[in-house]
């Protein structure tokens, strides 16, 4: 194992090392790692740092470590071959009404954006505009600059493995779902997308708009569940891993490499949508279901909307080298693209190391407006609800204790008191268990307890 300065932190190099060697089977089952103490030594590093890996590795399911113990590679099923054997691609019901703002899903706290320091990233680019980037030509895929900053954050972060000719910018997770979508299935003899029960509808429409026919398949706490898949093999499968939504679940190791297998074995493209993962609040967050696969299936998709905000309107996909081509004439020949003097701005941000503390000081606070509203929940609403553990994101589900409740009716019943939140119906294809998704970036010890005073009320 050979640590270098330029390739990132060196906790994140020999995480990496290690999990490498686990998925290649150059450490099997059962074999034991050497103490922390005797690796530091061996490579020269803070002992401290050995121990984060392997926490690090436990976590996301390589490694077993009992107190008293050596450190050992977890029993895993066996990861998909490299290669593709298979053939490559060819090339919902929510509610409508408008909900307020508070205790609404999926928004940031937009109050803490970090006004100066983009201003500051913004003016520079927007007084110093290049001739080159004010044209028209070889730019379809994003600014090199955008694309390169994103990848190196991912990589340290998500443990995302790629090229920047691999990153393509795009205005949403959205745009990047429909394009693949459409290239992938667009000559398929029977379109099958694989989509998470619960899962996110929006999603489900952009799909079965650009002809799917969905399969859901269950999550539980483990993620979704690919086991017992029926039907024809899939052509996508569409997974939010690292914090399921909207469930706030976590796929296990064993169901990761299960999709993966899948993929392998169908030729089908997994649609990895990380859109809030940065935040967790119990440990450090699990690497990206992209940085395991071996056979090319993964388009791993990202935003800034709920990092930044949702208003900056830029995403981004890591797309297997297949398909870049592909989306980005898609993209072009549609006119879609995200202004040059932003993503230049996002670049310098991100360079100069402004998202990154921006990310960090948001965790800290999310994580104490999540546990908030949890023990308010418990407090107040105890007989009523059951609040999901809260470990991450920006939103929180909560299920009835009694199933009968109509959960759309109550929603509305709290729209009218100015809470957005939305009933976890919405979310489910087939039979629900009733509950409420609340958003919790916004939402202070104070004004959490209040309102799960009216929610009690309600309810």
């Amino acid at each position: 194992m050979v640590l270098t300065p330029e390739s990132g932190p060196l906790e994140s190099q020999i995480h990496r090392a290690i999990r490498e060697r686990v998925l290649a089977g150059q450490l099997a089952a059962g074999d034991r790692l050497p103490s922390s103490r005797a690796l530091a030594r061996a490579l020269g590093v803070a002992r401290s740092t050995i121990v984060l890996a392997y926490d690090r590795l436990r976590a996301e399911g390589f490694l077993d470590a009992r107190a008293g113990s050596a450190t050992r590679v977890a029993s895993l099923p066996a990861p998909p071959l490299h290669g593709h054997n298979a053939p490559p691609p060819s090339p919902a019901s929510g509610s409508p009404d408008i909900v307020p703002d508070a205790l609404r899903p999926g928004l940031p706290d937009l109050a803490s954006f970090p006004h100066a320091a983009w201003a500051r990233c913004l003016g520079v680019r927007a007084r110093a505009g290049r001739l080159i980037d004010l044209g028209y030509g070889g730019r379809a895929a994003g600014a090199p600059e955008l694309r390169t900053a994103i990848l190196s954050h991912v990589r340290a972060t998500r443990g995302v493995v790629a090229t920047p000719d691999q990153v393509v910018i795009v205005p949403s997770i959205r745009t990047a779902v429909e394009a693949i979508a459409r290239i992938v299935l667009s000559a398929a003899a029977d379109p099958v997308a694989w989509v998470e029960e619960p899962g996110y509808i929006p999603i489900h429409t952009i799909l079965k708009t650009a002809g799917a026919r969905l399969v859901p398949l269950p999550c539980d706490n483990d993620g979704m569940d690919v086991t017992h898949a029926p039907g024809p093999p899939p052509r996508l499968i569409c997974v939010t891993p690292s914090h399921q939504y909207p469930t706030g679940a976590d796929m296990s190791l064993r169901r990761r490499l299960a999709v993966l297998a899948h993929a392998h074995a169908s030729g089908a493209v997994v649609l990895e949508d990380d859109y809030d993962s940065e935040f967790q609040y119990d440990t450090r967050p699990v690497a990206a279901l992209q940085g395991i696969d071996r056979t090319g299936s993964i388009a791993y998709l990202g935003t800034f909307s709920k990092i930044l905000a949702p208003g900056l309107r830029v995403a981004y996909a890591v797309l297997p080298p297949r398909l870049v081509a592909p989306v980005t004439d898609f993209l072009s020949g549609r006119g879609i693209a995200v202004p040059i003097h932003l993503q230049l701005a996002l670049a310098d941000f991100i360079t100069d190391g402004h998202l990154r503390a921006h990310i960090r000081r948001m965790n800290t606070l999310y994580a104490e407006r999540m546990a908030g509203a949890v023990a308010a929940l418990h407090r107040h609403c105890a007989t009523v609800l059951i609040p999901g553990p809260g470990t991450g994101g920006l939103q929180l589900a909560a299920r009835f204790t009694d199933p009968t409740r109509n959960d759309r009716t109550i929603a509305r019943r709290l729209w009218s008191q100015g809470l957005g939140v939305r009933p976890l119906s919405d979310y489910h294809l087939g039979p629900a268990q009733p509950g409420l998704l609340l958003g919790i970036a916004s939402a202070t010890p104070e004004a959490m307890d209040r309102a799960a005073r009216v929610i009690r009320a309600c309810l």
